[in-house]
């Protein structure tokens, strides 16, 4: 058996929002449904220094029948396919390396309950700034 060609990766993070659900058309001229998703992940030298990778959810896949447990802030563990997306930050205007996902199957670690997300008053200033770059507008990188 040979694994050329393989990319299969495995990440977790925290969720940055609830995933959203959006429908897509295909070359094919179908349509789609597709969950977009940004997770935070902890570098592993620095608990306060953290990355984000861009999620896509499709509809059929294994992730796809776990959506209704992603709610912010849940800790969640994402087995798929990673691609380079670098971008232009819409805040310093300077190229950034981003990671996009194509999830095939999600483990749930740490949900966040509706009762819990009301309890959360004062967010995680890491996290609180570093939602703000990524909810910003991005514009991709062409070579």
């Amino acid at each position: 058996m040979s694994s050329v060609g393989l990319n299969k990766w495995i990440v977790s993070g925290h969720l940055a929002a609830d995933a959203e659900i959006k429908t897509v058309d295909l070359k094919s001229g179908e349509k789609a449904k597709v969950a977009k998703a940004t997770i935070y992940v902890r570098k592993p030298r620095s608990r306060d220094d953290s990355f984000t990778v861009s999620l896509s959810i499709w509809e059929g896949s294994a992730a796809w029948r776990k959506l209704q447990f992603l709610k912010k802030g849940s800790l969640i563990i994402c087995t798929g396919s990673l691609e380079p997306s670098p971008y232009v930050s819409s805040s310093d205007n300077l190229p950034k390396a981003g990671l996009a996902m194509t999830v095939i199957d999600i483990d749930l670690d740490n949900v966040r309950t509706p009762e819990e997300e009301s309890e959360s008053t004062q967010p995680d200033p890491a996290t609180t700034e570093q939602s703000e770059a990524a909810q910003s507008e991005k514009t991709p990188v062409t070579a």
